[in-house]
């Protein structure tokens, strides 16, 4: 059924964007040498890397049950969060069974996860170096400290930033001009991201570099492991690609997608674009790797043309459905922080990007998905 207009109003106003992180495989006590122990791929940073929304399979306008198969916390009598995001589903890192680094098969022994949703910059930094804690966990870099000791860390994938931009306020706002003040959100969220940028990269950089000395300090030559920088995909499709009339309030209440085409354009064309071309630049400047979204979820995006909501006579598919958490129902479909982040769908695409760019030792790529085809379709094109 719809959802009033109220409650997509009520529930943006608290909208945060997610970004989470845990062990997903045990981290043993016993010390190991760099090139010893077990090999392990670690990721850090934000939602967009933790897991966030790995809950859903597609979006369905179903509000009870297992929404139509969509809601994998469902247990056939209750829901529970745990069985997707385990133990962080209590502290809202929200660290889910199908993230980048679980998706992505078998590139090491251990795959760990210490992205956390709703993380920034200083939650990267080291506690000695500004770090702060988040969530009742440690700076991600002091976690990593004790990683490095026990495992043989091969590569380290971050998403950071994305937090320090504003980026849940961006979204909120935008949205919030669609709902209620019927206004254009991209001018006056073009010059808070200008005035933002700068100090939000040289932080992204220190994440990099903080991420360099923990390694150093645990014996780790720079050529005995990498550092794969990723940008961020857009949740949203251009204007001309919305399914949804621009006009009514289809795209609000049936299709979760409140913005108005110009506003969706710029994130698309402009916003998505500029944050990765700058987290490009940071990447080369620190000698990581970097892995360019932007063009991920394209066609996959919530209300996209090409993709479709799930119902009770369209089945949740990797090739039909949504790859987006929608906005918002977070009032009969869980919490807010799942908005507009790669689903379960999404993280097996974002895993198999992954696991494609670990093969390949140097060079920058873009990854994409191919149309009409599953999360194995995704290719990288070299940047």
């Amino acid at each position: 059924m719809p959802y009033p207009r109220h409650r997509v109003a009520r529930g943006l106003l608290a909208l945060s964007l997610a970004t989470c992180g845990l062990f997903t495989a045990g981290v043993s006590p016993s010390a190991a040498s760099p090139g010893s122990g077990p090999t392990a791929v670690v990721a850090m940073g934000d939602s967009y890397i933790s897991g966030e929304a790995g809950r859903w399979k597609g979006n369905s306008l179903t509000t009870t049950g297992g929404r139509d198969g969509t809601d994998r916390a469902w247990t056939g009598t209750a829901y529970d969060p745990s069985r997707v995001y385990g133990t962080t589903a209590a502290n809202g890192c929200h660290r889910s069974d199908s993230s980048e680094v679980r998706s992505a098969g078998a590139i090491a022994d251990a795959v760990i996860n210490l992205a956390c949703s709703g993380a920034t910059t200083q939650n990267v930094f080291r506690a000695s170096n500004g770090g702060v804690a988040y969530k009742g966990e440690a700076p991600q870099a002091d976690q990593l400290a004790t990683i490095a000791r026990s495992h043989d860390v091969r590569t380290i994938v971050l998403s950071v930033g994305g937090n320090d931009l504003g980026f849940a306020d961006i979204i909120r706002n935008c949205a919030t001009d669609y709902i209620v003040w019927y206004s254009y959100c991209h001018d006056d969220q073009q010059v808070a991201v200008d005035a933002k940028i700068d100090g939000v990269m040289a932080n992204v950089g220190k994440s990099v570099d903080e991420i360099r000395a923990v390694m150093s300090a645990a014996g780790y030559a720079s050529s005995q492991y990498r550092v794969i920088l990723q940008s961020y995909p857009s949740p949203i499709p251009r204007g001309a690609d919305n399914r949804y009339s621009e006009s009514g309030w289809t795209r609000t209440n049936t299709g979760g997608c409140p913005f108005w085409n110009k506003d969706s354009d710029w994130a698309r064309d402009s916003l998505v674009p500029q944050i990765a071309n700058r987290l490009k630049a940071v990447a080369a400047a620190k000698g990581a790797q970097f892995l360019d979204l932007r063009d991920m979820l394209q066609g996959r995006e919530v209300c996209a043309k090409s993709s479709k909501l799930v119902s009770s006579t369209v089945p949740a598919s990797g090739t039909t459905s949504e790859w987006a958490r929608w906005i918002d129902q977070n009032e009969t479909q869980g919490p807010i922080q799942e908005n507009v982040h790669p689903n379960y769908y999404g993280q097996q695409a974002l895993g198999r990007c992954l696991s494609l760019i670990h093969a390949q030792p140097t060079g920058n790529y873009s990854c994409r998905n191919t149309a009409g085809a599953g999360t194995s379709g995704m290719y990288l094109t070299g940047l």
